[in-house]
């Protein structure tokens, strides 16, 4: 099934220097020429200067809706253009807050699936230039989507995304950014249970707190939670 489209795919263009950290970030993305190879790890040539909160397999490529990020502009009356938000991927006709966890794209000759949603830092609001840029960006409640790569390959402006599969139990990267109701995150973890697929650890944390609020059950085993950093692969915790 044909959605949207690739917009732009955006690389790393300069190190941004973060002052409160002293770290070097890759934020300052811009859109490339041509065609962009999608690794495991992430986008060939991009940099995360943070490696305890970015990166990892399960935050390899980010997407972000275009649509999304000019509204954001309109409100804020910034200038936002493509890879302003350090995204990856640049999208039209697809909502990526839309995206349903576990949900698998094709773009070009990569495969993605859509793992967790991204949550502003220090480094996004020192980028933007506004202190309070991470409140404003939490209120909106739209954050895009990160994703990892199931097959390695090449995508470029102009790719069609083609949804191979959307999980039936739909809960969308949007849900678990704004955070989840009970029935979401029951939803979330039996599918993860069944399928036995591997969720992003903050993901499992966030529906298992939910549950305990709602006093119902939040087991949920070690070997379906993981940071997508450490040894390997990054399966590890």
């Amino acid at each position: 099934m044909e959605t949207g489209r690739i917009a732009a795919v955006c690389t790393v263009a300069q190190l941004f220097p973060v002052a409160a950290s002293g770290l070097m970030s890759g934020i300052d993305k811009r859109p490339a020429d041509g065609p962009v190879r999608l690794l495991t790890h992430g986008v060939l040539g991009d940099v995360q200067g943070d490696r305890e909160h970015h990166g990892g397999i399960f935050k390899a490529v980010y997407a972000f809706a275009r649509e999304t990020r000019e509204a954001h502009a309109a409100a804020r009356e910034l200038e936002l253009p493509d890879g302003s938000f350090g995204e990856n991927l640049v999208t039209t006709g697809q909502d990526t807050d839309e995206t349903v966890i576990g949900e698998r794209w094709r773009i070009g000759t990569a495969e993605l699936e859509a793992t967790c949603p991204r949550n502003p830092c220090g480094t996004f609001s020192a980028w933007i230039g506004d202190r309070r840029w991470g409140r404003h960006f939490t209120a909106e409640g739209r954050c895009g989507a990160y994703f990892r790569v199931l097959v390695e390959g090449e995508t470029s402006a102009g790719d069609a995304i083609e949804v191979l599969h959307r999980p039936a139990h739909g809960v969308t990267i949007g849900d678990a950014f704004r955070g989840l109701s009970a029935d979401q995150s029951r939803a979330l973890l039996d599918w993860a249970l069944e399928s036995e697929t591997v969720l992003y650890d903050t993901l499992v944390d966030s529906a298992q707190n939910v549950l305990r609020r709602a006093d119902q059950g939040a087991d949920f085993p070690d070997r379906l939670r993981s940071t997508g950093r450490g040894l390997g692969l990054g399966m590890g915790l």
